[in-house]
């Protein structure tokens, strides 16, 4: 559990938020905060009795969950749906709602963009082991009326009380997990790695009591760090000029945390940065980024187009929430054919069938150079980035043949300072030793 911020805070009116008045939209903002991974120690995930394999393991399995997720639809045609995990996200951020700060383990995901937790009173909640927020406790909380700016933004997953003209929201999920309840504003404080918490004020969250599925009781709430209009991205808006990112520690490293940073502080520049271009689709949540192909050594090999736009640009989507990196199977069939026969080692079947390119974890592999061209940025992967241990004695390829959605994942951005510009519209790489920052 999250222990209280201290009292120290920089308080930061969200004014240049595209839902608040504009009066002091030249505010800027700079700072960074602990992205946990759901099985550091940090965490309420954290299982001690695992190995660092076993947890690897458990990760590739959500990973292939994630996507069935992303991409799958409510038996319910008229339900309003928003197509992302409801129990994903491999990393958490310490944050508090309200006045006084109410602390919440949240889930962060660049796959959602709603911010929301359960509420008091709850008319039909799942377990969750952390205290419940009330808002009759917070003297900043508020409801939502059916006419603000606020309640239109969220469009079709909005809907109006007529008995008190108050908004109200339902999210359901591809597995038929949802949450229902009140659209609200009110003050959310995100811890910093400077230990001076910022407080944005009058940030719009859904307050949950009517909330059911696969969500686990051991975090309590959603940061949707997405591109859509209630994600907390575009609330911060102008006082942080679009720009966020972040660097993954790899998986190995327990004793450090991983970084995400904000405004001026999540610039990405220098010498080895490259760029490309953020692609934006009717799913304004998802980060589209467009792949052209992978080199394996010297093997070039082209990846397909997109196939829902005429240009075939914004071909993968690019996660944190994902573990592996997924591919069309075609493509990856070969890519997979492309490394295997660069390593000169016996392979060995993956006894659960995800991973379908392993090898003996005992083996000396000599593992070749796969480098992702995006449009106008090469990316070139350690060996960390490619090969992952999922038991004590496998090593296998982190990537995977699925033709319901590409994604290229958490594993790939590995010690990658990886920073998006929502405003220019790029996504920018930048190697780095993310547990020195």
């Amino acid at each position: 559990m999250a222990s209280l911020f201290s009292s120290v805070l920089l308080a930061l009116s969200l004014l240049s938020s595209p839902f608040l008045s504009h009066a002091n939209a030249h505010t800027k903002l700079g700072f960074s905060a602990d992205l946990i991974h759901r099985d550091s120690p940090k965490s309420p995930f954290y299982n001690p009795t695992e190995t660092t394999a076993q947890r690897l393991r458990n990760a590739v399995h959500r990973s292939v969950n994630r996507v069935v997720h992303f991409n799958g639809k409510d038996a319910s045609v008229n339900a309003p749906q928003t197509e992302i995990t409801s129990d994903g996200g491999e990393y958490l951020m310490n944050i508090s709602l309200g006045t006084p700060p109410f602390p919440i383990m949240a889930i962060a995901d660049t796959g959602s963009d709603l911010i929301w937790t359960q509420c008091k009173p709850c008319d039909d909640c799942y377990a969750q082991d952390d205290p419940l927020f009330d808002p009759k406790a917070s003297s900043t909380y508020k409801d939502l009326s059916c006419s603000s700016k606020q309640c239109t933004a969220l469009e079709n997953q909005a809907s109006c009380s007529t008995e008190d003209n108050t908004c109200s929201y339902t999210l359901s999920y591809g597995d038929k997990s949802y949450t229902k309840g009140s659209v609200a504003a009110d003050t959310l404080t995100l811890g910093s790695t400077d230990n001076r918490p910022v407080q944005l004020k009058n940030i719009i969250i859904g307050c949950g009591h009517n909330n059911a599925g696969t969500f686990s009781k051991k975090a309590s709430g959603i940061v949707g760090l997405g591109g859509g209009s209630v994600s907390l991205i575009s609330q911060l808006g102008d006082s942080i000029d679009g720009k966020f990112s972040y660097c993954l520690v790899p998986l190995s490293s327990n004793d450090t945390t991983s970084k995400i940073n904000f405004g001026t502080n999540a610039v990405v520049s220098g010498n080895g940065s490259v760029s490309t271009p953020l692609i934006t689709k009717s799913q304004a949540t998802f980060y589209y980024l467009t792949l052209e192909s992978v080199s394996v050594g010297s093997k070039n090999i082209k990846y397909p187009l997109a196939s829902d736009s005429e240009s075939g640009k914004g071909n993968i989507i690019i996660d944190s929430g994902t573990t592996l990196t997924m591919f069309p199977t075609e493509f990856y069939s070969e890519l997979e054919d492309a490394v295997a026969s660069s390593i000169d080692a016996e392979r060995i079947q993956d006894p659960q069938n995800v991973l379908s390119l392993c090898y003996s974890a005992t083996a000396k592999l000599r593992v070749p150079v796969i480098t992702m061209h995006f449009d106008g940025a090469d990316v070139k992967l350690d060996s960390s980035n490619a090969l992952i241990q999922i038991s004590d004695d496998l090593v296998c390829l982190a990537f995977r043949g699925d033709d319901q959605l590409a994604i290229y994942g958490n594993i790939a951005q590995m010690n990658f300072l990886v920073g998006y510009d929502t405003v220019s519209k790029t996504v920018s790489f930048k190697p780095a030793d993310c547990a020195k920052m």
